[in-house]
């Protein structure tokens, strides 16, 4: 057994794609098993390769039935818990980034800048194990139950910070109706309510407010059939990325070059201001680098992405 350990979110377990798929391509012959929280079962399917899912929330003590792998990947974090929960699987091998706290000295050392995907493939490389920091594309979930050739808005995030303020969701959503979008509005069953604010402010009809009422499944499948995604840093934007879904970014205050979209891709756009010289944040509401991109710009981004996404798909034709 090969266990790979990831217990976080959507845009985690996506910019995990391509190290644990190059884990399945180095052992064919094992079954590969993923420790991560059961919600996210649908979307391991969409990442392929992986036999088992371990529901796992946290870094507790380990499921019996991750017992003796005969390699333990530490896809997590640089430890020190991440770590010991492994090595309390007893593991043949662990490969994991260099952590004396816990007691393992092998492995590359920690880069605190670097963008998610390199991390988990630099962590491989330097185990000899071949990674394409590029294969992040998602298998397509079935259609059906979701609107197709929508343009999505994201709204929510987990982190306050990284939310752009809802009345300029709403001047967006306004705009892009007016240009001959169907808007929608996803989000969590929590973020609701800010969704159907946004959606009055707007305009928009009672069922453009999808948020609350999609599981992660169906949330895949709105994203992967849609015509456009803007959202803020979070795990919608890489479920963009994995279907090439034309997207637009909106990043604050953690910088694109950790978390974005892959370079060489015009079809997805980061947006980040976060290169001036910001006053001091007291901590409420968006952060002041994610306040500074305006509606305008989001726009004026929207129709960059829309017009190289009918490029390349004129290309591929």
């Amino acid at each position: 057994m090969i266990l790979a350990l990831r217990a976080l979110g959507v845009g985690d377990l996506a910019t995990a794609t391509p190290a644990l798929r190059a884990l399945r391509a180095a052992h064919p012959d094992r079954e590969l098993v993923l420790a991560a929280p059961g919600w996210l079962a649908p979307l391991v399917d969409l990442v392929g390769g992986v036999d088992r899912l371990v529901p796992t929330d946290g870094l507790g003590r380990p499921d019996p039935a991750l017992r003796t792998p005969h390699l333990a990947v530490n896809l997590h974090g640089r430890g020190p818990e991440s770590h010991l929960m492994l090595a309390g699987t007893r593991p043949g091998r662990l490969l994991a980034y260099a952590s004396p706290e816990a007691g393992h000295h092998d492995g590359p050392g920690w880069r605190a800048d670097e963008h998610e995907v390199d991390r988990w493939c630099r962590l491989l490389d330097w185990y000899d194990v071949p990674v394409d920091r590029t294969d992040l594309d998602l298998r397509r979930p079935a259609p059906g139950g979701v609107p197709s050739g929508v343009t999505v808005l994201h709204p929510g995030s987990k982190v306050p910070a990284k939310r752009w303020p809802p009345g300029r969701f709403a001047a967006l959503a306004r705009e892009l109706a007016a240009r001959g979008h169907r808007v929608v509005l996803s989000g969590s069953p929590e973020e609701r309510t800010t969704a159907q604010r946004i959606a009055d402010d707007a305009g928009l009809p009672a069922d453009a407010v999808l948020a609350g009422r999609t599981d992660l499944g169906a949330l895949a499948a709105l994203v992967a059939y849609a015509r456009l995604v803007v959202s803020g840093d979070t795990g919608v934007a890489h479920l963009a990325t994995g279907y090439r879904t034309p997207s637009v970014v909106l990043f604050g205050p953690v910088s694109p070059a950790q978390w974005g979209p892959p370079p060489g891709r015009p079809r997805h756009r980061a947006l980040w201001a976060g290169t001036g010289d910001w006053p001091r944040w007291d901590g409420v509401g968006s952060h002041p680098t994610l306040a500074a991109i305006g509606v305008d710009e989001v726009v004026a981004a929207v129709a960059e992405v829309e017009r190289a996404g009918r490029v390349s798909g004129a290309v591929a034709a």
